[in-house]
């Protein structure tokens, strides 16, 4: 039962969702303007140009391996490495837009300057996180709006759908520490559902048909975010600006991370995820991305617009759609509103997996949504740029096993071939190989490139101008981006195999489930990185053995394919070692703006995670005798 103040805050608070079927067609209406056609002829010139660096890899690669002769393989090595190539070159041409693209909007206002009459929740679900953690987010940023006096414009709402005892219990009792710290009763509120139906999707549609009547926006993050108040207020802002706008989109940047793994995420965010984000944002139109957190949304609009149905049949493909966000996305897109990604909102943050291990695990659940949403691209009425952005997350997970079966293919063309004929019967004298070795590096070159050159670029951009400043300096730039593109070319081969992996497993009608991510940087012992990866070690030695007696000339060429998977225990266990990232960190390697010098809400954030942490080992005796002992404030409490 809601307490009788909590109940009174929301009179008339509740908001109906209609369930969408594929086929429903939104009412809303909206006129071409000149802009949308500059757009529109940008997204036909970017394709055009993907498609054209595809095709002219995919002929360049015919010629080589055709040269004497075309067999079925080679056809199959062609079309495979088409599609590989058109994946590069859509990433690659994403990384030139953003770099050449104007750096976006000027924030409308000062803080003391951006008051709204709008009400906004700021949701935060948790599904068995650490709650120390979650609750010293939430406690800085609740301190940062009261800092500004802008708290009254917001409430936070922990959703939970926690399902281990132990986990609700100190989540009422961190968020009861945080109210009464903070004097914020008022404006923290927590729930539990003891039902999860719908995973996070879910959980925000029970908020928002109890609660979201109340509020004109809802700022929904993840459990791991973190985002600084001014930046809430910008969004708001921008809101309120534009009633068209339904969805506002921020670039999260990772933070906090010790192992060398998570180090570099941390250092590869900050570094280029803002010039991805701004070559994104150049042809998003109005059909711009929502990545599932760290957004702002039109609550009306998401009830009237957002219900998601549940497709037909079992998971895998079937059931509740995993990854909501896309599909949310498109649907308040196709209903006329404004969907969109402003990469200059910065001071929006969250976490990630500190090893490879927990990576995949994260992966595993993101493949399998992004999968079932080829059952949703050929719905009707969705906005084109909405099907493409389905498309390309399918394609961040399909690359990895359509380019193993190309090494597949390309290491059974010289296993299988024929012995070559010099004698053939039309001719009297003997025929012999034609070398295509020019064409062949030159294919290699352009390979490369598409790989190489977005970052080396950005690296490089940003290491001669002041944004160097931030990371330390021209020279721990470049540092950082060259041990990078090491680290991220030997641990390619590894992600390609769980992604692989994971492909395979949903097509065979595996389900994901549901489990909780871990974030905390604990290590990784060498026994559990070989149980997650001994099939690789496997993969690997029998790469290098086909290759060495079978097709020697390919030897060389696998072998940064093959070693990484040889040793691929050692690899994860290592680049998930915080001792390693620790004195990693003491060379600069990897240094980050909000490492060298941290916004005060980080620096709030970990003032209050030891607070937290302090008080539950004080408690703890008490918590495994009766883990619902410790009361909450009533205004702080809600259950269902």
């Amino acid at each position: 039962m809601l307490h009788p103040s909590w109940r009174r805050r929301r009179a008339g608070a509740p908001l109906m969702i209609p369930s969408r079927s594929r086929g429903d067609v939104a009412a809303r209406t909206r006129s071409l303007s000149a802009s949308a056609s500059v757009i529109v002829l940008g997204r036909f010139f970017f394709a055009l140009f993907a498609l054209l660096l595809a095709v002219v890899a995919g002929v360049l690669f015919a010629v080589v391996i055709t040269a004497n002769g075309t067999t079925w393989l080679h056809v199959v090595q062609v079309l495979l490495l088409i599609v590989c190539c058109l994946w590069l070159a859509w990433g690659f041409n994403t990384a030139v837009v953003g770099i050449f693209s104007r750096r976006g909007r000027r924030w409308t206002a000062a803080p003391d300057g951006r008051r709204s009459q709008s009400r906004t929740a700021i949701l935060m679900p948790v599904y068995n996180e650490d709650a120390d953690a979650v609750l010293a987010r939430v406690a800085a940023m609740i301190e940062g709006l009261q800092a500004i006096r802008r708290l009254d414009n917001f409430d936070v709402h922990i959703l939970s759908d926690s399902t281990k005892a132990e986990a609700v219990a100190a989540e009422r009792r961190a968020t009861f520490s945080v109210a009464a710290a903070l004097e914020a009763g008022s404006h923290l509120y927590y729930r539990n559902r003891k039902k999860n139906i719908g995973r996070k999707a879910g959980n925000i549609a029970d908020f928002v048909t109890n609660c979201g009547g109340a509020y004109d926006y809802m700022l929904i993050l993840d459990a791991d975010s973190l985002m600084r108040p001014e930046t809430m207020l910008e969004m708001v802002a921008r809101m309120d600006a534009d009633p068209e706008l339904a969805l506002l989109q921020t670039q999260p940047l990772i933070i906090g991370r010790r192992t060398l793994f998570g180090r570099a995420l941390q250092f590869s965010a900050a570094l280029y995820s803002p010039v991805f984000s701004r070559g994104i944002a150049s042809l998003q139109g109005r059909e711009g991305p929502f990545w599932g957190h760290n957004a702002i949304i039109r609550t009306r609009a998401f009830a009237d617009h957002c219900g998601l149905p549940n497709l037909s049949g079992k998971p895998p493909f079937g059931g509740h759609i995993l990854s909501h966000d896309f599909v949310e996305a498109a649907l308040l897109a196709r209903s006329g509103f404004k969907v969109r990604v402003d990469p200059d909102l910065q001071g929006s943050f969250e976490e990630a997996p500190t090893n490879l291990i927990e990576y995949a695990k994260r992966d595993r659940r993101w493949c399998q949504g992004n999968l079932q949403h080829g059952r949703l691209v050929p719905a009707p009425n969705i906005r084109f740029w909405s099907r493409v952005s389905m498309i390309s997350g399918i394609m961040a997970y399909a690359a990895s096993p359509i380019w193993l079966l190309f090494l597949i293919v390309s290491l059974l063309d010289p296993i299988l071939s024929p012995a070559p004929n010099y004698f053939p019967a039309d001719s009297l004298f003997p025929v012999f190989p034609q070398p295509e070795t020019g064409k062949a590096l030159l294919l290699l070159l352009g390979i490369v490139l598409l790989l190489l050159l977005p970052k080396t670029l950005i690296a490089c951009y940003t290491a001669f101008t002041r944004r160097s400043t931030a990371f330390g300096g021209l020279f721990t730039v470049l540092l950082g981006g060259g041990v990078e593109l090491v680290l991220t070319s030997a641990l390619a081969p590894i992600m390609m195999m769980f992604q692989s992996k994971a492909v395979a497993e949903i097509l065979l009608g595996l389900d994901s489930g549901w489990p909780s991510t871990d974030r905390d940087d604990e290590g990784l012992p060498l026994k559990t990185a070989f149980q997650a990866s001994w099939w690789m070690v496997i993969a690997g030695a029998v790469l290098l053995f086909l290759t060495f007696f079978y097709a020697f000339e390919l030897f060389f060429w696998v072998c940064p394919i093959a070693i990484p998977l040889l040793i691929a225990p050692l690899f994860i266990s290592l680049s998930g070692d915080p001792a390693l990232g620790d004195f990693v960190r003491k060379t600069s390697v990897f240094a980050t703006p909000f490492e060298l010098d941290p916004e005060p809400v980080i620096r709030s954030s970990e003032k209050w995670r030891r607070r937290l942490t302090d008080e539950t080992i004080g408690r703890e005796p008490s918590v495994t005798k009766d883990s619902s002992a410790t009361p909450l404030p009533p205004a702080a409490i809600a259950t269902a």
